[in-house]
């Protein structure tokens, strides 16, 4: 019997650095990873205790309901019009959904696909699980003739990177003279530090310093991308960030209606639905503006507590322009990095678990309370500059 050949967690790996951050005197500041912190909204909270007669099974497809509520948040938030009840469809979060879209859309060993050079380790999850080689390339014409879909990310996972209109164009229309399938990963669109303009500024330009207007990055469903076709396209999103429903499990996907199809029918015989009663509160947080507002000015406030700290530390801050995450350097190691870390009781991710064994970068999430954001950046003033006293590199 063939083996899935699936790599160690990735979090698992770090463990003994966190054991040793959590020995702290003041306990563990964990920014390794990005798990909402914040209450869920009492609206969504009170639309859940209102569906919980669901005695039925609930529709794969989604509810009517909550099909024509993702339809009117592409056309209000993302600038996407024209989606019907056949282009959307809703995920068990998102992480489901990318681990297994690979092989619903018949990606077969033999074939590619092609994940961004920095990115999410769940991509090369899902090429794996297909049996597919996994190809790690930013450049569209690098994409070989064999592949058969395409992740981009944007904003990104882990560097908080934008894809502009032009990025995104020129990945359509490669995927399509390849007759690949093209997915935009857009599960932070909401989490913009610039502005609509993020994607136009230069990498050096890209550490989120000005005030933003608050306006969603970039989609590739936009008509300004698409030039009219929606042909082997799709855009994934997630509510766990916006509206802190992380542990309700609550995306969903939207596009090309003929691979949308094809979607439902294998979740259908594999019963991936998500729960009635979530699927009223994901149509009630997306019909919401109000409390998406809000929490992302709690993120912007801990990003502002959090960033000159780290730079004042010695730390440069690349990119991120958008999303959850600083990506930040310090010229070493990752791993050293974490390790030093440690000594000050924070736990950060590794740039190693996203594509690079010799990454220099570590991603700190803005998902802590207040409070203890706050600390963190007490901490990191007596972050050392030196070496680390004593490495746990090595367990690992």
């Amino acid at each position: 019997m063939r083996s899935l050949d699936l790599p160690d967690f990735p979090w698992d790996r770090i463990e003994p650095i966190k054991q040793r951050a959590a020995r702290h005197e003041d306990g563990l500041i964990d920014l390794s990873v990005g798990s909402p912190v914040d209450e869920t909204p009492a609206v969504i909270r009170e639309a859940l205790r209102e569906a919980t007669d669901a005695h039925a099974y609930p529709a794969t497809a989604g509810s009517e309901e909550l099909r024509q509520a993702i339809i009117d948040w592409f056309a209000r938030r993302r600038g996407v019009t024209g989606l019907e009840h056949r282009n959307v469809l809703p995920t068990i979060g998102s992480k489901e959904f990318i681990a297994t879209a690979p092989l619903m859309l018949g990606a077969r060993p033999g074939d590619a696909v092609v994940v961004p050079v920095t990115a999410y380790p769940t991509y090369e999850i899902g090429a794996r699980l297909a049996g597919a080689e996994t190809v790690r390339s930013d450049d569209p014409a690098e994409w070989p003739a064999n592949t058969r879909v395409v992740w981009v990310n944007s904003p990104g996972n882990p560097d908080g990177r934008v894809l502009g209109m032009d990025q995104l164009r020129a990945a359509v229309l490669r995927a399509r003279e390849l007759g690949a399938v093209i997915i935009s990963d857009e599960c932070y669109a909401e989490l913009n530090w610039q502005g609509a303009d993020a994607a136009d500024r230069p990498a050096s330009d890209g550490d989120g310093d000005g005030d933003g207007d608050s306006a969603p990055t970039p989609s590739i469903l936009d008509p300004r991308v698409l030039g009219g076709s929606r042909l082997d396209t799709l855009a994934v999103y997630s509510l766990s960030k916006q509206s802190n429903l992380a542990g309700y499990r609550a995306g969903l996907v939207a596009g090309c209606g003929r691979r949308i199809a094809q979607l439902l029918e294998a979740r259908k015989h594999a019963g991936l639905m998500p729960p009635a009663p979530v699927q009223h509160a994901m149509a009630v947080a997306l019909g919401d503006d109000a409390h998406v507002a809000e929490q992302r000015e709690r993120y912007r406030a801990r990003r502002e507590l959090l960033k000159p700290a780290l730079e004042a530390a010695g730390f440069r801050i690349d990119h991120s322009a958008a999303g959850l995450y600083l990506w930040a350097t310090e010229g070493r190691p990752a791993i050293e990095t974490l390790d030093r870390l440690a000594g000050i009781g924070i736990l950060a991710a590794p740039g190693t678990f996203y594509g690079d064994p010799e990454s220099q970068h570590v991603r700190f999430a803005l998902t802590a309370s207040d409070d203890r954001m706050a600390l963190a950046a007490e901490r990191l003033a007596r972050f050392p500059s030196g070496e680390a006293i004593r490495s746990s590199a090595a367990a690992i």
